[in-house]
């Protein structure tokens, strides 16, 4: 395919679940992937196990990419944790302003994504390249579209190298923002986040939680085929197969797929790609 790609992992909760993992980043280290990245949970929960996880990546040899988000946390805190970074050998950031776990009060130095990439930048210079979140479809928070534009410019003006993007299935969306940020100025390169479509009920109790929309004809397939998990596996790989050619075609700087900590969606859309 020639094109750079990358694949997003959780830290696993238990030792079974680590022990999978493990044999699932080999399957897509096949790929050769320009990096893995690790999610963080709400409020930091997940700290240890996301650096555990991004530690055993770079021991395989990969660059890692640690997710790192600010609510909550403070100058003194986001330092330390930087110099943890930095002497793991991490060299990629995905600075995020960050869920609130339930029943918190909006406590920290930080409160948004631009604070902590100013502040990452200020203390470490280029040490790390900084990723941050776009948000093609409008992030569910923000007052308005335009506002929404704005907090992005503002994440690319303090210092990050690049974005990724909330997933989405109506490329229209992606290429309407891409053109918007460049209006205002910003030219970082923007990837397209890819999910694969594997289950019906999670992908639609994700997308209601994180905003992203479902296209109709595709919410209605899902739910046309009800327990049928063979042909929705059949129509999700097709939908976006489809939708990362158009992204291709069209000349996006990478593709960066949420892999839920599998295998099989991610490579059977590559393996698609690469016949066409």
């Amino acid at each position: 395919m020639g094109l750079p790609i990358s694949f997003e992992f959780f830290p696993p909760k238990t030792p079974e679940g680590a022990e999978k993992l493990r044999a699932v980043r080999q399957k897509l280290y096949a790929l050769k992937p320009e990096f893995c990245s690790v999610t963080y949970g709400a409020g930091g929960s997940t700290q240890q196990g996301t650096f555990d996880t991004v530690g055993e990546i770079l021991a395989e040899g990969v660059s890692a990419a640690s997710h790192f988000s600010c609510i909550g946390a403070t100058k003194a805190s986001v330092r330390d944790q930087l110099a943890t970074l930095k002497a793991m050998g991490v060299k990629r950031l995905v600075a995020l302003r960050g869920d609130l776990p339930s029943g918190y009060g909006a406590g920290g130095e930080f409160h948004y994504a631009s604070d902590l990439v100013a502040f990452i930048r200020a203390e470490t210079g280029d040490d790390f390249h900084i990723e941050v979140a776009a948000y093609p479809e409008v992030h569910p928070q923000a007052k308005s579209p335009e506002a929404d534009l704005q907090a992005f410019a503002a994440k690319a003006r303090a210092g990050a190298d690049s974005a990724i993007t909330q997933y989405f299935y109506n490329s229209d969306a992606y290429f309407r923002f891409v053109d918007d940020a460049h209006r205002l100025g910003v030219d970082i390169p923007v990837v397209p986040g890819i999910m694969p479509i594997t289950s019906s009920s999670q992908l639609l109790r994700f997308s209601d939680a994180c905003g992203a929309e479902i296209p109709r004809w595709i919410r209605l397939r899902l739910q046309a085929y009800g327990d049928d998990v063979e042909s929705i596996k059949a129509f999700g790989l097709d939908v976006v197969t489809d939708l990362c050619d158009q992204l291709i075609t069209a000349g996006v700087p990478a593709l960066h797929f949420y892999s839920m900590n599998q295998s099989v969606p991610t490579l059977g859309i590559l393996d698609g790609l690469a016949q066409r």
